[in-house]
């Protein structure tokens, strides 16, 4: 995968500084001083989405202890598709040393308010637009047995994307590249080092040290998940989601996405009956095990699928555009991996 050139273009605004400050209700003794000179005065930062925060959150940490320096816009459980951001979060916005966005069309409802915000001088790091972002359909997919390039790949599904969002869900288009880039976790590793790296270029190189160490933990775990979804047989590893939103994930440990109930890269579009009648046959054709779903939309449209088939496909949940709240395995952009990886191959494997 091409590495991207560090973006740091405008980030002189990050002016960190060491300090000196003692925890609340105590005095810095000298046993205290050595502890005390390694604090670190940290950035504001205002993150969109809890899956960006969780990153975000893990390189504040190790610099400077925690991340309270830290707002994210989004509440646990929302859909970032829909999410609306209200005028006290954009003066929060406006008021901070950055904002990390994941771009591509990803905060539908917050966009105006970033490039607002950007305009008025506030650096904005769009981090999808700077990892590779894939084109819209432009995943692993098998015909017939036999596996395509992904050019082949890109040619037929764009063409079909292309139709169906001009006809049918131009309100809701994403543009050309799929902003879902996080399931790919070795480009959410190198999201890690490039926010590292923003944030020290206001002189604190720790920053850009945990960024590194941020990103080497995502691989560990990355290794992981590969081999939880490399342990599903081949010609079972099969999606259909209600959006499109695993391209990134089918891409990276050579899954199938062979249908989506809403086209064009959003929860908010609507399928038409003649696209959910073609989903019917070609979850028929495939053998299709299991129908995927974002645990923050609403199942009715796969349930309805599910009962359409006339079979007994399950309907499995998945973390996709939030983190989930406490005790759901999905606390953390790792932990939330780890989860939807385990309920992939637990539903399609043997």
């Amino acid at each position: 995968m091409r590495r991207v050139p560090t973006v740091l273009i405008g980030l002189s605004a990050l002016l960190l500084s060491a300090c000196s400050a003692a925890p609340t209700g105590q005095a810095i003794t000298g046993s205290d001083e050595a502890a005390v000179s390694e604090s670190r005065l940290a950035p504001s930062v205002v993150v969109t989405t809890t899956i960006l925060g969780s990153v975000v959150g893990d390189i504040l940490t190790c610099a400077t202890g925690d991340d309270s320096s830290m707002t994210v816009l989004m509440p646990l459980g929302a859909d970032p598709h829909d999410f609306q951001a209200s005028s006290a979060q954009v003066a929060m916005m406006a008021g901070a040393d950055l904002v990390v966005a994941n771009g591509e069309g990803l905060e539908e409802g917050v966009l105006d308010a970033i490039d607002g915000v950007e305009a008025d001088g506030v650096t904005v790091l769009r981090i999808a637009s700077l990892v590779d972002p894939l084109p819209f359909g432009d995943s692993h997919a098998e015909e017939e047995g036999d596996v395509h390039s992904h050019d082949d790949d890109h040619d037929s599904h764009a063409d079909e994307a292309e139709h169906s969002e001009e006809d049918d869900h131009a309100e809701h288009e994403h543009g050309e590249f799929d902003p879902h880039f996080w399931f790919d976790m070795e480009r959410m590793a190198l999201a890690a080092e490039l926010i590292g790296e923003a944030l020290a270029a206001g002189g604190d190189e720790t920053l850009a040290s945990c960024g590194a160490e941020t990103a080497t933990d995502i691989r560990v775990v990355d290794r992981e998940v590969s081999a939880i979804l490399g342990s599903v047989p081949e010609d079972q590893r099969v999606l259909v989601t209600d959006h499109d939103a695993l391209g990134y994930l089918a891409e990276r440990y050579d899954y199938d996405v062979v249908g989506v109930v809403i086209p064009g890269g959003s929860t908010l579009g609507d399928p038409n009956s003649k696209e959910l009648a073609e989903l019917v046959a070609e979850i028929e054709d495939q053998q299709v095990r299991a129908l995927f779903g974002d645990q923050a939309v609403s199942p009715d449209l796969l349930l309805t699928l599910s009962e359409e088939v006339g079979d007994t496909i399950e309907v499995v949940e998945l973390f996709v555009g939030s983190l989930g709240g406490p005790d759901s395995g999905a606390e953390s952009y790792l932990e939330m991996m780890m989860t939807n990886a385990t309920r992939i191959a637990t539903a399609l494997g043997d």
